[in-house]
This record gives C-alpha cells, structure tokens and sequence, in this order.
C-alpha cells in the first residue's frame, strides 16, 4: 500500500517511515522542514510543502494514490503553547482542517493522528484510561482535543474513518542506531539529560519544579518507546483498513516514572554522575500523567516490547553517542 506520511521527516514520523518501508508499503512524506529534516527521509519520497498551503496538499495526493494518510504533523511545545496559542490553532486546528479536505477531495478515508494525554489535562485519577474527562489545560491540548471532534464529524459526514492514538511520553530510538530524536530546540527530557553528559558545557541540565505532589517532588511521566508507538500505528492501519470504526486509544507503558527517576537510570546507563539545577515550573504542565493502553492492547492487539525505562534509555544513548562521535 502507499502511505501518505505527514511530518515523516520528525523524530516519530521517520521511525514511522522506517517500519512502514520494512514492512513494504510505499512511503510518502509530506512536510515543511520547520522541525524535521530532510536527511531524515531515508524510506521514501519528500514531498515539500505545508499542511496550511492547501495547493501544497492538492499537488501531494495527485502525485499517488493512498490507502491511508498518517498525520505527525504538529507543534507540540506546551510552553510554547500558552505563550502563542495562535501558532497552535494555526498549524494543528486549520492544518489538519485542510488535510481532511484534501482527503475528501481525493477519496481517502483513513487517518492516524497523532493525538495527545494532553487531552485530558489535569488527572482526576491515574492510570488515565480513554473515558476519562477530556479538560486540557494548555493550548496545545485544546488542540489536539478540537482535531479529535473534527474527526468524528468528518467521519459521520463523509465517511473519512480514523484513529487517533494519544501519546504520553515518546522516548528512545531506533535500537540499530540509525536515527534518534533531534530536535533543533530539544525541549524533552532524555535527550537534554544525555546532552548534558557528552557536552556539560553547551547543554546544562535543568529541572522545572521539584514542588509538585509527587513522592521527590518533581513530574511523574509515563515514558512510550518510539519503535512501539510505531508499532501501534501498524496495528492502527491494519484495524482501519478491516473495517474498524473510528476510535481514540491511549499509548502509554502504564508506568509513571519522576524526572529524578531518569536522571537515576541514565546515570546507570551512562555511568557518569549527572548535574542539573532547579528551576521554576513551567507553563501548563500537570504533576502526573500515566497511561492505561489496555483498550489499545485488546482492540488492536498492541503490547510494548519496552517496558524497562533503563532499556529505553540505553536506545537513546546509543544514538547520541553516535551524534556526538
């Protein structure tokens, strides 16, 4: 089948590529290159342009014809979010508007999206399963949540089926080592953690609160191996392309795990004490977000292969040591 892979040229998206190459299908990505890169488009065709450009889209779906459209493309800085909620209903509310026209136009009916626990907002309790209240409470999040509604509408109008898989943490990389997470303003913690090993003087660690209702103190995150949330998106495909409905499912390891306990397995994994300084929280974060995926693994068949947050650290590390050598 050909794929229509929107922001395959970001860290998710190329992983996604990669599996869909190893897996036979025709690879296609559409994207703009503001936070992706161009080299990273090692398993199919670029095809340069923007999901606002809705010319851009029409020239992408007449180059070939799609089974399916997976959709990475987003800004995704919470921060960035509360600060310029415009550049977030731009980009991730109109481009994916655009996007589900185009597809009408040119007769596809099934999409992945990339959705977000961001959805929910602040925990009422945890694990978070998919019926819990959805009361974001970041822009970013508002985001995300606008696309799901549009989504069921599309579906209930024009028949464009989908399946939005809500991330918590992305983490990790490829185990080979042939690509990892680079972004040109890293913002996650496991990769600034590991840069502020091979490079202290240009990378220093800094933590944001360490006031929170927490046991230590700091933000409880459920961390979701890339090459699993890949995964999930294979079985995502397979259920939309059976038949499946259009549905939400949460991706997550069903494990929380503080800031301080990834400082504490990536001193593990690299051997190397690691330094890092306090600093005030930031916008729009919740103190604890963890994942259950039980539905996932019952409706698609999807289970992480890893589940040990030291193992995924060791892929990541991998990977910036290579960048670093």
């Amino acid at each position: 089948m050909n794929i229509l892979v929107c922001g395959g040229a970001g860290y998710i998206g190329a992983h996604m590529c990669m599996q869909l190459a190893a897996s036979g299908h025709g690879v296609f990505v559409f994207d703009n290159l503001s936070t992706g890169h161009a080299e990273a488009v090692r398993w199919g065709e670029l095809i340069q342009g923007d999901l606002t450009v809705t010319g851009d889209l029409d020239r992408a779906f007449k180059r070939q014809n799609y089974s399916a459209v997976m959709h990475f493309s987003a800004k995704s800085l919470v921060g960035e979010s509360m600060l310029h909620p415009e550049l977030y209903y731009h980009n991730n509310v109109t481009g994916t508007l655009n996007l589900l026209d185009a597809m009408v136009r040119h007769d596809v009916k099934a999409l992945i999206f990339s959705s977000s626990a961001s959805v929910y907002g602040t925990p009422a309790y945890s694990p978070i399963d998919e019926q819990h209240p959805k009361a974001p409470i970041n822009p970013y999040g508002r985001s995300k949540l606008m696309v799901e509604t549009m989504l069921a509408d599309f579906d209930a109008a024009f028949g464009v089926r989908s399946v939005s898989l809500r991330y918590f943490n992305a983490a990790g990389a490829d185990p080979g080592g042939v690509i990892g997470e680079d972004h040109d303003t890293e913002t996650h913690l496991i990769p600034n953690v590991l840069k502020s090993v091979l490079q202290p003087e240009a990378h220093s660690l800094r933590i944001f609160g360490n006031d929170y209702d927490t046991p230590d103190g700091t933000c409880i995150r459920d961390y979701i191996h890339v090459v699993d949330l890949c995964g999930a998106h294979m079985k995502a495909l397979d259920y939309l392309l059976q038949g499946g409905k259009t549905e939400a499912f949460n991706l997550g390891n069903g494990k929380g795990f503080s800031v301080l306990d990834v400082i504490n397995a990536a001193q593990k994994v690299t051997g190397q004490d690691i330094n890092y300084s306090i600093q005030a929280r930031r916008l729009g974060d919740p103190a604890v977000l963890v994942a259950s995926s039980t539905k996932a693994k019952s409706t698609l068949g999807w289970t992480p292969k890893y589940t040990d947050l030291n193992k995924i650290i060791e892929t990541a590390w991998r990977w910036h040591r290579t960048q670093h050598a």
